[in-house]
């Protein structure tokens, strides 16, 4: 079977809306490196948009899930409990930023570990409004798509969307919104449209991932911080795809110095299997009466034991440490393309390894280039790479390589990714 035969497939049985980037169809995969079922090989530099944070099948992940499947695959853990869960609720707010005593609660995706964070904030202080970012994505469902500030293809065609959802600007100085920009548009809400008083919640992104991998300064962060704190807001953090030693921290927050009220997890938390959590300060988290959340899968034993190995690993191979090697190499070679082409590439940002390149026409912030990005992404397999576009205007390439990958394999893709980079910009 070739990959165009299978895509062939692909379209006539899945909906167009759930499309794929590569007609690349993959048959087995270790730590940065997949192989189709042609037998051709690519470095990995997306890692299934951050979840593999561990390498893609790291054994001792594998060994874990393998154990705990050999025992049972599912009891529900609002029926039947099961100790991995405890352990992992345990470690996760122990490990969480902060000094406050913290509890957890499992669900199944990032999308509703977010409408979990906004259900918590409203029975906690009885308020209804929830301030989100422009640029920033949450999920696909009702609610989270109403959180996110972009409109295609995210919210385009889906509507209405929920009420008493507000968005103020994110801070990007290469755009010319500045901190205080952000800061006014926030007061702005408040006079324009709701009352501090009537305000649940404020989610931000540490570092925004589908807008375009811009982060929040830390200065930002803190004077969010200020503001929950004089308002009696919940701030919640969405670390789903920064955390789990992306950035160089086990969460993005910590750069910052800022314990938020409730934090996001998922992707990378469980090296491929599906889990996702909401820690939070325990006062907020036991605001909800029992059964009010939860869900049939949230919390699965084998995740739950596959996120246990994922947060041994890190501690084991110095992942954190490892993200911030990873993004200075990216950070140098990058800079160095960035040289050699100043009028394509704007701008190298990178936290930890969460690194991107924006691309403009002739050096302009305001003249996005996607049809580079655009001929970047198609023509990656070619140069044996898989490769992620994000960004408001979609002219962003976004590198999130295995924080396990090897020097030699790391160094192989970024060799590939300048000759790449050369092709795609004499087309």
């Amino acid at each position: 079977m070739t990959n165009q035969e299978l895509q062939q497939r692909k379209l006539a049985a899945f909906a167009r809306g759930q499309g794929n980037v590569y007609p690349v169809y993959v048959t087995k995969a270790k730590n940065a490196e997949v192989w189709d079922v042609e037998g051709n090989r690519y470095i990995d530099l997306g890692t299934g948009i951050a979840v593999c944070n561990t390498g893609h099948s790291h054994p001792q992940v594998v060994k874990a899930a393998q154990q705990q499947l050999e025992q049972f695959s599912h009891s529900c853990v609002m029926i039947n409990p099961y100790e991995v869960a405890v352990e992992l609720a345990e470690k996760l707010t122990r490990l969480a930023p902060g000094p406050s005593v913290k509890k957890a609660m499992f669900v199944t995706t990032g999308a509703e570990a977010v409408e979990n964070c906004v259900k918590i904030a409203r029975a906690a202080t009885g308020r209804r409004g929830v301030i989100a970012f422009t640029g920033g994505f949450h999920g696909r469902t009702n609610m989270t798509m109403g959180l996110t500030g972009k409109v295609a293809p995210y919210k385009h065609l889906f509507g209405p969307f929920p009420a008493d959802i507000y968005h103020a600007p994110f801070p990007v100085a290469a755009h010319g919104v500045s901190e205080e920009d952000a800061l006014k548009g926030l007061q702005h809400i408040f006079k324009a449209a709701i009352a501090p008083s009537d305000v649940a919640a404020i989610i931000i992104e540490p570092v925004q991932g589908e807008g375009g991998f811009y982060p929040a300064p830390a200065s930002f962060m803190q004077a969010l911080r200020k503001l929950c704190d004089d308002t009696g807001i919940v701030l919640i953090a969405d670390e789903i795809q920064t955390g789990f030693a992306r950035t160089g921290k086990l969460f993005c927050c910590e750069h910052s110095d800022v314990e938020p009220d409730l934090i996001t997890m998922a992707k990378g938390i469980a090296g491929g299997l599906p889990l996702a959590a909401v820690v939070g300060k325990a006062e907020l988290m036991d605001a909800p009466l029992p059964g009010g959340l939860g869900g049939t899968y949230g919390g699965s034993p084998v995740a739950c034991a596959a996120a246990l190995a994922v947060l041994e690993v890190i501690v084991q191979e110095d992942l954190c440490q490892r993200a911030t090697h990873i993004g200075a190499l990216f950070n140098q070679r990058l800079g160095a393309l960035q040289k050699e082409y100043p009028e394509s590439i704007l701008e190298v940002r990178q936290t930890g390894a969460m690194v991107a390149i924006e691309l403009v026409h002739e050096g302009d912030p305001e003249q996005p280039d996607t049809g580079l990005t655009q001929r970047i992404i198609k023509l990656a397999p070619e140069h044996g790479l898989i490769l992620l576009a994000c960004g408001y205007y979609g002219n962003v390439i976004r590198f999130l390589p295995a924080l396990t990958i090897e020097e030699s394999v790391l160094n192989e893709a970024l060799d590939q990714f300048e000759v790449l980079f050369c092709a795609a910009s004499s087309c």
